[in-house]
């Protein structure tokens, strides 16, 4: 006799019906797991399993712990497995597993899988290329100058190396004094610079990329806010978490001259609610110039328009005031006029130094995200009917 045809059954997992289970049955199944029943042979139907509830007993024998093989009387075995909720099979091998035990991922998942291994290897094979070349430069340029030096005499290598120190000394002091001047700058705007809030609080709506993408952005605020003339005051409010950890990572931050708050700036600044403003791109109200005596808020937020009009949506639950930058006064934009939270920043100070928005437009929103803007002799927009 020819070895019997062999059948997989596997017993549904929770939700599924299984009309011949009973109460008790289904409920030691849902809290359980489930009973998988593999390389079974097709002997008067399943012989050896006349119900669930013998299926179901045979976890006294030590199935849950693996594997239950016993002999089926006509000399094959037969193999009971069971998984447990969290998803581990025993030993089973992996053509027999349920076919719920492991998803596959989608086309599109593993394509933005593979893409996002490419671009963090790429980004490491990068930065590891910069730095063996910054060693390589670091080593002609001592290789050159030991050169140099081996074709003078004593005295004068000995000048050139005094000059060399005065060189480097000059150029410490001279950078010394420019950070002194920049701390006196930022010293002067907390007292009475425009105040200008970065508002934190959507960190949970964001991805890892994406959060680290805003911090990036927070870095190069304070960088261009602290090189310009007349500085704004700069806050951080809702700082706290998995935002806060990236935050301390960068270095010198913990020197910042800022305000950094780990509460909301509803509750920061809860005296000065009325002189708060939000500036979203989904408001009615166009900004037509900055009053020193308010506090414009800016929504730290780099979502890939994933959450459209979030920003003027909390600012109406709140009962604060809400306003939109004249872009389209000045300039038409190629898609929508959400911008990075720098970028703003950047126009901002560019107004305030300026006091001319279409120049502030123009010098910091790229090429890339305009079409072209021509001006009537106000320097305003003037809207053609031709598109971009």
């Amino acid at each position: 006799m020819g070895k019997p045809c062999e059948q997989t059954i596997i017993i549904p997992l929770p939700g599924c019906r299984f009309p011949s289970l009973s109460a008790s049955s289904k409920r030691r199944r849902r809290n359980r797991g489930v009973w998988q029943i593999h390389t079974l042979p097709s002997h008067n139907d399943i012989a050896g399993i006349s119900s669930m509830e013998e299926m179901q007993n045979t976890e006294s024998r030590g199935v849950r712990n693996g594997d239950d093989c016993e002999n089926n009387g006509n000399g094959e075995d037969r193999t009971i497995s069971y998984r447990e909720n969290d998803g581990n099979a025993g030993d089973i091998p992996a053509s027999s597993k349920s076919p719920h035990a492991s998803q596959p991922l989608s086309k599109r998942a593993q394509k933005k899988l593979i893409k996002q291994q490419k671009y963090v290897a790429k980004k490491a094979e990068k930065k590891a290329m910069a730095k063996e070349q910054k060693r390589l430069d670091k080593e002609r340029k001592r290789k050159e100058w030991d050169e140099k030096l081996s074709t003078l005499s004593e005295e004068e290598k000995s000048k050139m190396i005094e000059e060399r120190k005065g060189v480097r000394k000059e150029r410490m002091e001279k950078k010394s004094e420019e950070r002194d001047r920049k701390i006196e700058r930022l010293t002067k705007a907390k007292e009475n610079g425009q105040n200008i809030i970065i508002d934190l609080e959507f960190s949970h709506l964001m991805t890892v990329t994406e959060l680290s993408s805003l911090v990036q952005q927070i870095m190069y605020c304070y960088a261009v806010n602290s090189r310009c003339a007349s500085p704004c005051h700069l806050w951080l409010t809702g700082c706290n978490g998995e935002m806060e950890t990236q935050l301390d990572k960068l270095p010198g931050s913990d020197k910042w001259i800022m305000e950094k708050k780990s509460e909301s700036y509803i509750e920061a600044l809860q005296t000065l609610k009325d002189s708060l403003v939000y500036l979203t791109a989904d408001a009615e109200k166009v900004l037509d110039d900055l009053d020193p005596k308010k506090m414009y808020i800016i929504g730290g937020l780099v979502d890939r328009n994933r959450w459209k009009g979030i920003t003027m949506k909390k600012a109406m639950e709140q009962g604060i005031e809400a306003a939109r930058l004249p872009i389209g006064n000045y300039l038409k934009m190629s898609s929508s006029q959400v911008l990075t939270v720098n970028q703003v920043m950047e126009i901002l100070l560019k107004y305030l130094e300026t006091r001319d928005w279409k120049d502030s437009f123009f010098q910091v929103i790229p090429q890339r995200k305009r079409c072209g803007a021509d001006g009537d002799e106000n320097g305003r927009f003037v809207d053609e009917e031709s598109s971009c």
